[in-house]
């Protein structure tokens, strides 16, 4: 997708997403066969539901019906949220991620699993999971000391709305 579409499509589409309380994500212009698809990832401190999803798709539809935005050509729209292993790349992705296990790629030293306990303008402080039963430890890594990072997926955590149930 060009530049130039890509911003025309932020600037039409971000108001609607906005109305709706969500932070607009990604758009991404792709082929699928001779259709064109037009995804766009939505996301919330509070996370997506499907209807917001869903009710958002409509307005989007009627939106890009409404101009040329995309052209002639048929396309496919899909609006959806971010999905589990989506890399955290924006202060506000560590923020949503705070009391979930990240593993971080840091630039000079390695691989870092760990837990963020709290997030500020500079960067994270993490719990370190003890091994072998020892206990955790504190450690604080700065923004430009990650050169990736991404939510680890943990099947057995209760998350905080079953903890506060």
């Amino acid at each position: 997708m060009s530049t130039t579409q890509s911003e025309r499509l932020r600037g039409l589409l971000e108001p609607l997403v906005s109305a709706q309380d969500l932070d607009l994500e990604e758009i991404e212009v792709s082929r699928a066969g001779r259709r064109r698809m037009l995804r766009i990832v939505v996301d919330s401190d509070e996370g997506v539901e499907l209807d917001a999803c869903a009710e958002l798709s409509r307005a989007i539809s009627d939106k890009l019906d409404e101009t040329d935005a995309m052209g002639d050509e048929e396309y496919v729209l899909e609006v959806g949220s971010p999905g589990a292993d989506r890399p955290l790349t924006e202060h506000r992705h560590y923020v949503r991620a705070t009391g979930r296990l990240v593993k971080l790629q840091l630039r000079e030293a390695g691989e870092l699993v760990a837990r963020i306990l709290s997030v500020d303008d500079e960067g994270l402080d993490l719990e370190v999971p003890g091994v072998k039963g020892r206990k955790p430890t504190a450690r604080r890594v700065a923004f430009p000391d990650i050169a990736k990072a991404r939510v680890e997926i943990e099947f057995n955590r209760k998350d905080k709305k079953e903890e506060e149930a």
